[in-house]
């Protein structure tokens, strides 16, 4: 499926379900793949309003807002972001947004790491959320994703993407037995993750 048909596809599932978060994510990667900076800076930012804990959502449309000079609305996006990344314990788009915050000219505000500082010791923490949680009893498939999902993402986060997944299949009609649509699927499983195309190139390398 070529960029174009992508683009269509996500707009396609973003009209049929406004309040369904991932769908004006992808939308928003693959506008900014495009290079539609702007369009891909609204989707962004339709997707904190959906879900205003997505700090990554946060980080990607302050980035997308700065590439297309709005600075005003860039800043305010990235310090709300900040401080809802600090509070979930997600540290790498909280590291991110205060770099894009400088980059402009602006400190990032004074915040705590409480999801970080309230886990307890030896607890075993979510890649994707930052907070604690309870490990998958096994791997939910075979392969070096699978592997990864099972060390990484907290049974919770991965029954939220069982919910969100079934979302996926009815409003796109994916038919998974299909190799197109599968990867679709895959594709939608990662971002929800927070499986980037560089680790998931490393994942399947086994590097």
């Amino acid at each position: 499926m070529d960029l174009q048909q992508r683009i269509a596809q996500f707009e396609n599932m973003a009209k049929a379900d406004p309040t369904n978060e991932m769908a004006h994510f992808s939308l928003g990667k693959a506008y900014a793949e495009a290079g539609r900076v702007l369009e891909a800076a609204a989707s962004y930012e339709r997707c904190v309003q959906v879900a205003p804990d997505m700090s990554k959502a946060y980080q990607m449309a302050g980035e997308c807002f700065l590439k297309a000079g709005q600075r005003e609305k860039a800043v305010r996006l990235l310090t709300e972001g900040y401080s809802i990344a600090a509070a979930n314990g997600d540290l790498m788009p909280k590291k991110a947004m205060g770099e894009l915050l400088r980059s402009a000219g602006v400190e990032p505000p004074e915040v705590t790491d409480s999801a970080a500082a309230a886990a307890p010791e030896g607890s075993f923490m979510c890649a994707k959320t930052g907070r604690p949680g309870t490990q998958l009893a096994a791997a939910p498939f075979k392969g070096p994703v699978g592997a990864w999902i099972h060390e990484n993402i907290s049974a919770e986060t991965w029954k939220s993407w069982i919910g969100q997944g079934t979302k996926v299949i009815n409003e796109l009609r994916l038919d998974l037995s299909r190799d197109q649509d599968s990867e679709t699927y895959d594709r939608y499983m990662r971002e929800f993750l927070g499986i980037d195309d560089e680790l998931h190139e490393r994942l399947r390398s086994g590097g």
